[in-house]
């Protein structure tokens, strides 16, 4: 399919194309290009939406970085007599010349700040403050190293961290670290774009995590996670950092508690904080642990900011990449139970959440400490 630069489509009349998202829904509700329709790049060939398009309108279609939609066969029925285009660079692109085209960095630095201290102080900063003080997450003279991905958490908790350092009440040092593991460049220009004019200041080292996993085909995203992780470990450690703070949020804990019901027959979550068993002296520290995923995802919107969902260079094809390795297409199930429960049930999240702070050892008919596993007959 021919190729078209997001530059050259702002030269056409608007009312001349129509733009197809042809994205999964793991990946669009990080965002779309104003006025574009979703059709799944599966479902091209029977779609209404396509067929409801008037003959005379061209067709521009794009993925996430640009590679799906150009690898689409044009000379398919649904295209006769059609005009088709491939967006160059896809969303990553179109997301790219939005911030190379900002003149003012600074402003939108100062505004995604200001946020954080007024508008969105009670949603974002004061679970942030608590979780640190609750969890004790922030000690004196800790050197931490935030990991960023590139995405809406990790960004938005770099941003946490530089304001309170601000308030100096404990002395702390902080590394911003971003691995590259073998990034497409258009997701890695993207993650220094987002980090300049956000004015967070990255270290940036490399990896072959992904080259290692391309030929792995049972579970690769678990390996890739675990090896991203050691390999932040590694780094971190080396540049005198005793912690790694990564950006789990309060709706990955309550979907993990539910997910490993469901699909693992455990209970179990995801921890504030733990330390490395590979490692010596180096913990693990989740600081957005009381932060709701909405108000993230608001403070992104107020601001205009725009980030990737999954830095992976096979985001075009599978929308995986999750720090405990599992599918985001699980994920989003999950969260669309939890969506349907709360219908019925407005605590239904909080609920989950507390769930794994009253456990009954009394009522427990088997729990595993330290590997160890205990009956309830032991002691009956």
């Amino acid at each position: 399919m021919k190729e078209i630069t997001f530059d050259e489509l702002k030269m056409m009349p608007k009312d001349s194309y129509r733009l197809i998202d042809i994205r999964d829904e793991g990946l669009t509700a990080y965002g779309m290009i104003p006025g574009a329709v979703n059709i799944f790049i599966d479902d091209l060939e029977n779609s209404d939406k396509l067929s409801d398009i008037p003959k005379d309108k061209k067709l521009v279609f794009y993925c996430e970085i640009g590679r799906r939609s150009r690898e689409i066969d044009d000379t398919l029925e649904c295209f006769i007599s059609r005009e088709c285009y491939s967006l160059k660079e896809g969303y990553v692109g179109y997301i790219r010349a939005g911030i190379n085209s900002d003149s003012d960095k600074e402003e939108k630095r100062k505004k995604a700040e200001e946020s954080i201290q007024k508008k969105f102080h009670k949603q974002l900063f004061s679970p942030f403050a608590k979780a640190c003080k609750t969890y004790r997450l922030i000690e004196e003279g800790d050197r931490i190293a935030v990991c960023i991905s590139g995405g809406k958490d990790s960004m938005l908790m770099a941003k946490l961290f530089q304001e309170i350092k601000r308030h100096r009440q404990v002395e702390f040092d902080l590394t911003f670290l971003v691995m590259d593991p073998g990034y497409n460049k258009e997701n890695r220009a993207l993650i220094e774009s987002n980090a300049e004019a956000l004015g967070i200041p990255i270290t940036i080292f490399e990896s072959t995590i992904f080259d290692t996993v391309d030929t792995i085909e049972k579970s690769p995203c678990y390996l890739c996670a675990r090896m991203r992780r050691g390999y932040l470990y590694s780094k971190a450690k080396e540049l005198g950092c005793n912690k790694i703070a990564l950006g789990h949020h309060y709706d990955d804990v309550i979907e993990t508690i539910l997910m490993g019901m469901i699909h693992g027959a455990q209970i179990q979550t995801m921890m504030p904080k733990l330390h490395s068993t590979n490692f010596e002296g180096m913990e693990l520290i989740r600081p957005l642990y009381l932060v709701r995923e909405s108000d993230i995802c608001a403070w992104r919107d107020y601001n205009e900011l725009h980030f990737l969902q999954c830095a992976c260079h096979f985001t075009d094809t599978c929308t995986t990449c999750h720090e405990d390795g599992t599918t985001s297409s699980k994920r989003l199930e999950t969260k669309k139970l939890i969506a349907e429960l709360k219908k019925t049930n407005p605590f239904i999240e909080s609920n989950i959440f507390r769930s794994v702070e009253n456990v009954n050892l009394d009522t427990v008919i088997e729990y595993k400490k330290d590997g160890v596993r205990h009956n309830f007959l032991d002691e009956y």
